[in-house]
Formats: structure tokens, sequence, C-alpha cells
């Protein structure tokens, strides 16, 4: 049985998307996000509500009268640092910071859910509505999974969505096993020393090992492997901004990526080697540092057969993706230790997200609230 969405709910609920939409907040700093989030959750009256988890994030925990399993419903909290300029009333009030992942709608949804679960509560079993900080880092998850008020309200089961441009407005898109792939960051430092611009050879610069560097570490990815990886130069910085300065430093960032975590270390190892090697034929310094590491995404095959049939209920077509995604999320730390499952809902085939010009498309936000509903009935019903 379907639980139903009042109207008057969902128009709440576009416009709590459009303030969340407006307070964009990057991560780690989603306090006044928070705030928000706490104040509509408080009207709604759950059981428990958890604060300050991992940093900024909020839990509210509604219970059933009778025992039965606890099921975590997760969106995330954080923004980007993109500058938004659409000509919309809810554009972002924070200069160079923007909801551009969709994360506003995301949390919406998840806050959509808290309406119908005070007014046809469970049957049994605990639903909680968790608000995560810093997805966009890989920072968050980990950090709510280690909070020591987590333990009070660790679920049997663990949900969450994604919104997919590039895929037909509404579609679920879904399967078992890999979903999303690990990634981590590189940043690679070379030093040498300065000199003026007239006199390089009384310097050390790195300008050609950087170049030679950036060309090696893309090289990487026509190594044959057991499975798919891929290494993305996304910095390179040479110098000081000055035409009189032979540089003495030079940064090249990296991204690596892998639905497989001994291909994904093999890569990580080959791309230190090729690094440490060229930095002391060049005769610099060599600094090597890891960052914004994301797991590998996978999907429990029980949590995907709930996702199917709330979805199946709903009238909404349910299909696999030709091929894991390659961008990450650190939902991955959620599934690594709880059943659970990541699914993507269409977005239409509008702008992509990180875009300047996204806007969650709020047509989503029935579907979604009414998926999550469907698993919590089929669970705690």
């Amino acid at each position: 049985m379907l639980t139903p969405v009042p109207d008057i709910s969902l128009t709440r609920v576009v416009a709590l998307r459009r303030t969340l939409h407006r307070e964009a907040e990057l991560s780690n700093q989603e306090h006044a996000t928070a705030a928000i989030l706490a104040d509509w959750l408080a009207q709604y009256q759950p059981d428990q509500l958890f604060s300050n988890l991992g940093g900024h994030g909020l839990a509210a925990v509604y219970a059933g009268p009778e025992p039965g399993p606890t099921v975590l419903i997760r969106a995330e909290l954080d923004a980007l640092l993109i500058q938004e300029d659409l000509p919309i009333g809810h554009r972002s009030r924070h200069p160079g910071v923007s909801h551009k992942c969709g994360h506003d709608g995301h949390m919406a949804i998840v806050a959509g859910l808290a309406p119908g679960l005070k007014a046809n509560p469970l049957a049994r079993g605990r639903a909680v509505l968790l608000f995560q900080p810093a997805e966009e880092t890989g920072e968050g998850a980990l950090r709510v999974l280690q909070d020591p008020a987590f333990a009070a309200i660790r679920p049997d089961y663990c949900f969450a969505l994604h919104n997919l441009p590039a895929f037909e407005l509404g579609q679920v898109v879904l399967q078992a096993g890999t979903f999303a792939l690990a990634s981590v960051g590189l940043k690679i430092e070379l030093l040498g020393h300065s000199s003026h611009a007239a006199y390089p050879e009384r310097g050390c610069s790195p300008a050609g090992a950087m170049a030679e560097l950036i060309l090696a570490l893309q090289a990487l990815n026509q190594t044959p492997r057991s499975d798919f990886a891929l290494l993305t130069v996304v910095s390179a910085n040479l110098g000081e901004t000055s035409f009189g300065i032979n540089p003495g430093f030079a940064t090249v960032m990296a991204t690596l990526r892998s639905g497989d975590d001994e291909v994904l270390a093999q890569l990580r190892a080959e791309a230190t080697e090729l690094a440490q090697n060229l930095a002391q034929t060049a005769g610099l310094e060599c600094r090597l540092s890891w960052h914004e590491a994301f797991p590998v995404t996978r999907n429990h095959p029980k949590a995907v057969a709930l996702l199917e049939q709330a979805s199946l209920n709903c009238g909404w077509q349910v299909m696999a993706p030709a091929e894991p995604f390659r961008w990450s999320e650190d939902f991955g730390w959620f599934t690594r230790e709880i059943p659970g499952a990541l699914f993507g809902l269409g977005a239409g085939h509008g702008l992509a997200l990180h875009s300047e010009d996204y806007d969650f498309p709020e047509a989503l936000l029935d579907p979604g609230i009414r998926i999550f509903r469907g698993v919590l009935d089929q669970l705690l019903a």
C-alpha cells in the first residue's frame, strides 16, 4: 500500500528545497543548512533528534510501537565552490558557493518523509532520516559512522539517492554490486630552487620534469588491467606569475579511480613510483600527499530488491546502468558496513551536474519521497 504524500506537504517541501538552495554552504561549514533542517524536523516531532553527527550532521528518528529493524535514509548537506548567476528567486545568497550537485533536492526529499512519518506512523522498528556533512570531500560519511553517538541509531539497512542528468526524468537507475567507483586525489609537489629568468642555469627548475610527469601519468591509462582504472590530471601549476623568475616549484594534481580496490592500489603505487623517479632524475625534492578518498559504492541485493519493488509500486521504470558510474560517492562507507543501496533518479537531458546553470528539478521531489516511503513500508509497516 502506498502512503500518500499530501499536496500541502509537497508544496512545503518545494519551499524547503528553495530555502536550502539559497543557503548553500561548503563542506564542513553547513551549520545554517543544518539549522534549517532542524527547525523543519522539529515541526514533525521525531522521537529523537541527533545533532552534530560527524560535524554538522543531524538525524531524526521515527519509531514504531513494535520492535523491528532500523532503516536509515541519507542525504548530503554540502554545496560546491561554483558561482551561481541563474535568474531565479532562490539563487544562492553566498557568492561563489551553490548547490550544483542537487544536494538541496536530496535533502528536501529525505526531509519530505517527515510529514508522512508523523501522520502515518510506522508499525515497528525505526526510520532514521540522516543529513550528512561533507560528502563532496569524501569525509562526512566515515566521520558519521565513527561518531560515538551514531551507535545509538546504527541501522540494519541504509539507502540514498542521487539525481542523474542524461537519464529520462524520473527514471530509476539501479543495480546490485558495484554502482559507483572508488577514487582518490593525488597531489605531487616538485621542489627545486628558483633563479633570475636571465640565468636559469643558476636555479633548478621543475618545468621539464613537470611536463614529463604529466605525460607519464596519463600514459598509465594505457596499461592493461583486470578492472577499469582511470587517472585524470586535474591541475598543474609551475612557479610564480612572473616573467623574471625561473621557477623553483611545481604542483601536479590527479584523480585516480577504479571499481576494484587492488587495481586502484596498483595505480597508486605506479603513480608514486613515477613521480619519485622523475624527481630524483631531475635533482628535485618530491612531496606526495593523498586527499579525498572515496570507497567503491556496492549495492546489496536485498536492498536493491526493496528499491525495485518500491519504484514499481510507484509506477516508475527501473533500469540498470550499462556500467558502474565513474564518479564516487562517500555513501560507499555506509554500504561497506551495512546492507544498503544507492540509486539514481533521472533528472532529464538538460544540464550536467557541477554546471553553473544546473538547478535541481523539483519534479523529482514527489517520486523520491514515494520511493523511500515505499521501502520503509516494506520493512516497517
